[in-house]
């Protein structure tokens, strides 16, 4: 729910045509763009028509070039802010022959996707994470002479080069290496294509003085570099920018996921209209931009918990699921996450019924500790993959709560702290429902769970659902699972979504209360409380 505003930066001063709240596109001929993108902000690039040249470098914009066979190249290009997620893609060219080439660079800090088609991918420099995939085209990645770096990559029928004096697998179709601290990821998939390492000049990566693997501080470690490798583009932050230049859109909503209760009967109230809904943010009312009703379909994320001694229960949890899939609606696309020490996609989201009855059932019990903060990050991340086609989004988790994290929980826990955590439910666009499952035992020795850590992972479960705008419920026993996922489907068709765009444009980062009223006698809505103005 956090809000973000984007500065769009022209070179030229260009007129922007705004197809959706959220979506941008750029008809200009030949003009570069320039977004504000937030310190960690997610940037995802799609280009299925052609190349994508990637620069990371010490810049506080994102900016994005295009070239191709028509002199309207930047008219394909279409910019979304969706899901705290800066999208840029390209939309068919039309009758325009040839490839549209994509030139984007990026500050450090980013988190970035990068998806082509048939195109070659290029990257120079290394931002806070990224992921690349290609189905046909090569991938070439350009590092600076000093990283920390965990690198996974991957080829299917490809091969793998590298300058980096890290081993790759007996057909180099996989490298796989830590590199100094591993503070930033890389992760490359190519169906097809090749995948090259190299390295920034060797006397440059010679001066530098960051801590980083005593391998690639020293040159004498270091293989020749390839004729013609360089290091990113300086920073063009330096350059004059004047007012006039300068067009700043608030493409953001905000977005709340709402059920309306009767408090009386305590049931869901459905067939309500935008004419019964008034918003307010810190007292004032506020424009309603977009309404769904209650039976807009959704996508339906199941979070399962399978760590720990679950194989003698592992008949009922799977039964539970089925029990889920058959409640749901017909046109509510359904996928399934299991997670212990990580998380695992049993069934991506979709609406073939069969083929989830036959993942649930082969679904099987996961090897670890618990990581259920990193599997919620993860589920979350997987949420916003489809930004091409976007639904209201519910994650469901099922969990006794017990992260390894925990004091007196054994075993390792969540990279991702728990406060962060929070913060990211609480920005999610979609609802988050949690069942809690009693698993409490008493305490025989310290290397058993201890009643302090039940007591945690119970209300931080709680706690997520609160934040997430959804509902808490508390499973005693594991054959009630069933039930309690049968409520949770007849809540999420009480669910109304409704978006706005804020009369208040200050971002002084303070709490904004969110308040619903619904024209209703004893009708009350319960979502998401409010935001903070970042």
């Amino acid at each position: 729910m956090r809000q973000h505003t984007y500065k769009y930066i022209f070179s030229t001063l260009v007129l922007l045509t705004i197809l959706t709240p959220t979506c941008l596109a750029q008809p200009a001929a030949g003009a570069g763009v320039r977004i504000e993108l937030p310190s960690g902000g997610r940037l995802q690039i799609e280009n299925e028509y052609g190349s994508v040249t990637a620069v990371s470098g010490d810049q506080r914009y994102v900016s994005v070039a295009a070239d191709g066979a028509s002199a309207a190249s930047l008219s394909s290009v279409v910019i979304e802010n969706r899901n705290q997620t800066l999208v840029i893609r390209v939309v068919p060219p039309g009758s325009s022959p040839g490839p549209i080439n994509l030139k984007i660079k990026f500050p450090q800090t980013a988190q970035v996707t990068i998806e082509t088609k048939n195109g070659q991918i290029s990257l120079q420099g290394v931002p806070s994470s990224a992921t690349i995939k290609s189905v046909g085209g090569d991938i070439a990645v350009e590092l600076p002479g000093v990283v920390n770096l965990d690198v996974l990559a991957r080829t299917r029928r490809g091969q793998i080069t590298s300058q980096l004096q890290r081993p790759l697998s007996e057909n180099s179709h996989v490298l796989q290496a830590q590199i100094g601290t591993g503070a930033q990821t890389l992760r490359i998939n190519a169906e097809n294509g090749n995948i090259s390492f190299t390295l920034a000049d060797r006397s440059q990566a010679a001066g530098q003085r960051a801590s980083a693997d005593p391998r690639l501080r020293d040159p004498a470690t270091l293989e020749p570099p390839t004729k013609g490798a360089g290091t990113p583009a300086p920073s063009s932050d330096s350059e004059e920018i004047s007012e006039g230049d300068v067009i700043r859109v608030d493409s953001q909503l905000v977005t709340l996921n709402l059920s309306v209760i009767d408090r009386q009967t305590n049931r869901g109230l459905v067939g309500l209209a935008q004419s019964d809904f008034r918003l307010f943010e810190n007292g004032a009312e506020q424009r309603i931009l977009q309404f769904d009703s209650s039976s807009a379909p959704f996508d339906l994320l199941l979070v399962i918990d399978l760590s720990g001694s679950t194989r003698d229960v592992l008949k009922l949890i799977r039964a539970a699921a089925l029990r889920f899939v058959a409640a749901a609606r017909p046109s509510d696309r359904i996928g399934v996450i299991t997670f212990a020490g990580q998380a695992t996609v049993v069934s991506p989201l979709t609406l073939d019924r069969q083929s989830l009855h036959e993942r649930i059932t082969s679904m099987d019990t996961a090897a670890g500790d618990t990581k259920l903060y990193d599997a919620i990050d993860f589920a979350v991340g997987q949420s916003q993959k489809d930004a091409k086609n976007p639904r209201r989004t519910a994650i469901i988790l099922m969990s006794d709560g017990l992260d390894g994290s925990i004091p007196g929980v054994q075993g390792d826990g969540s990279q991702l702290p728990y406060k962060d955590l929070l913060s990211r439910v609480g920005e999610f666009d979609g609802v988050v429902y949690t069942l809690w499952l009693n698993t409490v035992y008493e305490a025989l020795s310290p290397l058993d769970t201890q009643p302090e850590a039940f007591d945690a992972g119970y209300d931080r479960m709680k706690e997520m659902a609160d934040k997430g705008g959804g509902v808490f419920y508390e499973v005693e026993r594991l054959e009630d699972l069933a039930g309690a996922y049968e409520r949770v489907v007849a809540d999420l068709g009480t669910v109304y979504s409704l978006a706005y765009r804020p009369s208040d444009k200050i971002r002084d980062g303070k709490w904004r209360a969110i308040k619903v009223n619904v024209a209703r006698p004893a009708a009350i809505a319960r979502g998401k409380h409010g935001y903070y103005a970042n």
